[in-house]
């Protein structure tokens, strides 16, 4: 190979090299970003997702036809066929399964009065899940909701931006004094463990789900969370879960949470308090608005109905 002959075979594989670097960048939409802040920590400001099952059931499930059912032909639980609330959705209401997030042997140390309570709640989904209603969804809930959040680091606070409900949280990575009241999203206090960003949460009310398959707490809740990052576009994700009024031992899920690469990301408006407005208070219009729907194959009558007295209260604090 001549000496002209080799200078262009280099200017050529450098020209392609870049041409595939700049398509890359392109294509994952990632930006010029340091891996570490300007103090040393791991830079994790960004928009980020789970990507998995867990906001239906963080235990290992299978695949049922609706999140509310009821028998079909055969009175087997695998047999069973959507409910009327949701049986117009077809394939959009199907629960898809899960190996799950549970550390361990997978289960949920219930207490055995609490085991009871989560089975009920889970056969009252539709009247008891926080979500339906848009309330605040807690932690670790927010961290795993179909959904994307933000992360804004600095210093001595890291602000965490969630689309659902705008739910919002601040962990306080210096000292503050402790919050005045209990409240849907706790009181997140963090340091750092070597690259790890260890938040422990507490001062929770007794009102958020961690999943639509009705597990729940009681106000005595501790959350002590881990984000460790395993690359520059992927971090760990670790809750440890203590409640002595609910659960007989703590207990830990853990999954992988992976940055959006979109150079576009963010977190858009998400009104969901202005659309569960019909849900939550149609039922006390003086005339129904929403009471038939009708397609090509099924029609839906709708009947609104309000509890009587404390129960009306008890349902939106459910």
């Amino acid at each position: 190979m001549s000496k002209r002959t080799l200078v262009a075979a280099i200017m050529a594989t450098a020209v392609i090299t870049a041409i595939v670097s700049v398509s890359v960048t392109r294509i994952t939409g990632q930006s010029a970003r340091p891996a570490r802040t300007a103090d040393g920590k791991p830079n994790i400001s960004g928009v980020w997702q789970a990507i998995n099952e867990a906001n239906w059931d963080l235990q290992a499930h299978d695949a049922r036809a609706g999140a509310v059912t009821q028998h079909g032909v055969y009175p087997y639980e695998y047999a069973n066929v959507p409910a009327a609330p949701v049986l117009a959705l077809g394939a959009a209401a199907i629960v898809p399964g899960s190996v799950g997030v549970v550390q361990g042997d997978g289960q949920i140390p219930y207490t055995a009065d609490a085991a009871k309570k989560k089975a009920e709640n889970a056969a009252n989904w539709i009247d008891r899940d926080p979500e339906l209603k848009c309330y605040l969804p807690g932690i670790p809930r927010a961290t795993y909701m179909p959904y994307p959040f933000q992360i804004v680091q600095s210093a001595n606070k890291i602000q965490m931006i969630y689309t659902f409900s705008n739910a919002a949280r601040t962990i306080h990575l210096d000292k503050v004094a402790d919050p005045p009241d209990d409240t849907w999203m706790g009181h997140s206090v963090g340091r750092w463990d070597g690259d790890t960003l260890v938040v422990d949460v507490s001062h929770f009310n007794d009102k958020t789900w961690f999943d639509r398959a009705g597990n729940f707490h009681s106000d005595a809740l501790h959350v002590v969370e881990r984000f460790t990052p395993i690359n520059a576009d992927a971090l760990r994700y670790e809750a440890t879960i203590e409640d002595k009024n609910v659960f007989t031992k703590p207990w830990t899920i853990a999954m992988p949470i992976y940055r959006r690469l979109e150079s576009n990301a963010q977190v858009l408006d998400f009104p969901c308090i202005d659309f569960t407005e019909e849900f939550l208070y149609g039922h006390l219009r003086k005339q129904q608005l929403v009471k038939h729907w009708e397609g090509e194959t099924i029609a839906v009558d709708i009947t609104r109905k309000v509890p009587p007295g404390e129960r009306l209260f008890e349902w939106y604090g459910k």
